[in-house]
């Protein structure tokens, strides 16, 4: 890893707030799960001395992050063919296939773009932990299209914190159920664990702010395809917040009806990533065209398109 050690000292605005809190508060690069691991495993000090990732922190506080070494990657490589848009030493863009799980979990120990990722790279950022190797932000399984990946933690501090700061834009193309009334519009509502169903996500009051914008590109009979970019980065946000307002995704084996009116997964497709580089600062734009089945079915609805009165 590049960065070995961190430091700093603990200021007015941060006094009675949880070390691990103020920790992410000043490196949102690295999740709380992250810093609590560092903690637990006494990679942490405050004022010399090792603490509990609940301690209050108090004004003057000296605290020291030792990051350890990024340890020997157990996942297997698998020579998985990669739809690479874009390479060079510190980062790749790539357009992950419908179906694809980003990185292993649970059910998931093989088959994933990290499996894939591990073969073609020599190297990727640590941040993220062993399992996570170089990813900056995920998609879900069924959605396809662009995705960043960072190759060391230069690019992948800097990455991360573009996506924070919404400096770098995340654009995505949705077929939704219905016709949507406005041209354009904004979904601003919270979201958060389903409060019944806990593997979903819900608009819920307690949730975390959530924006997604969206513009209607073509109208056809009983469908809209829309364009969607996002403000913030929750969990399934685009495809809660469209079938929060009554249009959900088509295919969406979650949040759309039961049975799916088309064959082949989910139409949502992230079609366009901009961001600057971390090592040039050139502004860039990266896209992945829609998959063949998404322009399938567009081609079927096309005949049936409406014309704007």
């Amino acid at each position: 890893m590049n960065v070995n050690k961190l430091q700093f000292v603990t200021e007015s605005h941060e006094e009675n707030i949880r070390l691990d809190r103020v920790i992410h508060n000043r490196f949102p690069e690295y999740s709380r799960t992250q810093i609590q691991l560092w903690i637990q495993h006494e990679d942490i000090y405050v004022n010399g001395k090792p603490t509990k990732s609940s301690y209050s922190v108090q004004q003057g506080d000296h605290v020291e992050i030792q990051i350890p070494q990024l340890q020997p990657v157990s996942i297997n490589q698998e020579n998985i063919p990669l739809d690479i848009r874009y390479e060079d030493e510190d980062l790749l863009v790539i357009n992950k296939p419908q179906g694809m799980v980003v990185h292993p979990a649970n059910g998931h120990s093989q088959g994933t773009l990290v499996n894939a990722l591990l073969a073609h790279c020599k190297d990727l950022s640590g941040i993220n932990g062993v399992i996570r190797p170089g990813i900056v932000h995920r998609i879900d399984k069924d959605t396809s299209g662009v995705l960043l990946v960072a190759k060391n933690d230069f690019a992948h501090i800097r990455l991360a914190k573009q996506i924070k700061e919404k400096v770098a834009a995340r654009h995505y193309v949705a077929l939704v159920h219905g016709e949507l009334r406005d041209m354009q519009g904004v979904i601003d509502a919270p979201i958060g664990r389903h409060p019944t169903h806990r593997k979903s996500m819900a608009v819920v009051g307690e949730g975390k702010p959530a924006i997604t914008h969206f513009q209607v590109l073509e109208r056809y009979a009983h469908y809209t395809l829309i364009a969607c970019q996002l403000e913030t980065g929750r969990t399934h946000q685009i495809r809660v917040h469209l079938a929060w307002i009554g249009h959900p995704i088509a295919g969406d084996p979650v949040y759309g009806p039961r049975k799916p009116a088309f064959d082949g997964g989910q139409l949502l497709h992230a079609k366009t990533l901009q961001f600057v580089h971390p090592r040039t600062n050139q502004t860039m734009s990266i896209s992945a065209p829609l998959p063949p089945n998404f322009i399938s079915i567009l081609n079927q609805l096309r005949p049936n398109i409406k014309e704007e009165s």
